[in-house]
This record gives C-alpha cells, structure tokens and sequence, in this order.
C-alpha cells in the first residue's frame, strides 16, 4: 500500500476548451494565472500496454498547496483521458503524487491490482496514470521526482504568488 505521505499536490480535469475553461476557473474562483503548455511532447507514450500518441495541451494554475491542471486533447484517439471522459464532456479526471521512490509506487498500486492506464517520459521525467476508477473514481498519476520537475510545478506557484489578478493575464504560454 502507498504510504499517506505521498500527498496529492494536484487534481486534473478534462476540458474542451482550455481557455474557455480557464476564464470559468478563475470566475467561479479566482485562481490564476493558468500557464498554458500547448501540445506537450511525450517521449514513449504508451497507452494500455501499446504505443500510443496523445495530442494534448494543459494549463496549469496554483491554488494555495494544490496545483489545479486543465487538461484539453485535440485529436480522438485513444487515451487515459478518453478512458473516463468521452469526446465533447468535461469531469474530473486525476490526482497527482509524487512519490520519494517512483518505482515503488507504482508497484504498490500494481500489486493491489490496479493496472496503468498510460505513461511516458515528460522530458526525462518519467510519469504514468494509474487505473483506479473503481476505487476512487479517478485516475491516479505518479510523477517521478527530479530538480527539473520540481522548478516547472514551482514556476507554476511562483507565477500565482506573483499575479496580481489581472484578466489580461490570465493565460500564459508556458
């Protein structure tokens, strides 16, 4: 079993619209500024134990110790995000660990008989979504720890602390 200290430090949704949903966030909320990675490159996707491409981009805003992430794809493959959320819908899709020992995490929810869904390389960061819908009702994604990973989620925190709540603002191009 995964040890309670890996705490979940982001939770994801599924969008049609990155902007739009962005704009909605920030209305119902007030968080922002959503940093913005438009189709994000991944290093040996694979998907359901086959290769397999997802096009997708994020945005990403801070919201006090819990990174929120937009996630939109753009073309109608297969993916862990249409695993849960068909084409054209919007729901909650993941929470985010990052755990000291990356292997070991994912042999936890292995050995409890979850299976991953996808996974790949983020840069050099190796990350995977785990299938645990029937147990919480969303996908978990492992992230492994790295410098480079830790500055781009900081960035992220850095950008909100620094916002000063201007809607011209709102959206920026990572």
């Amino acid at each position: 079993m995964i040890p309670a200290k890996h705490a979940i430090f982001q939770t994801s949704w599924v969008v049609t619209d990155l902007e739009a949903a962005a704009r909605r966030w920030h209305a119902a909320t007030g968080i922002g500024p959503f940093l913005i990675n438009r189709h994000i490159r991944i290093t040996d996707p694979i998907h359901r134990g086959a290769p397999c491409a997802v096009d997708f981009s994020t945005a990403l805003a801070q919201a006090g110790d819990v990174q929120i992430e937009l996630v939109q794809q753009h073309n109608d493959g297969p993916s862990c995000y249409r695993d849960t959320v068909p084409a054209g819908g919007e729901s909650m899709h993941h929470v985010a660990i990052m755990p000291d020992d990356y292997d070991a995490a994912v042999q936890s929810y292995l050995d409890q008989g979850f299976a991953v869904a996808s996974s790949g390389l983020f840069g050099d960061v190796r990350f995977c979504y785990i299938d645990c819908v029937s147990a919480t009702g969303c996908m978990m994604e492992i992230i492994e720890d790295s410098p480079g990973i830790r500055a781009f989620f900081g960035a992220v925190r850095k950008a909100a602390e620094q916002w000063d709540g201007d809607t011209v603002t709102l959206l920026r191009d990572l």
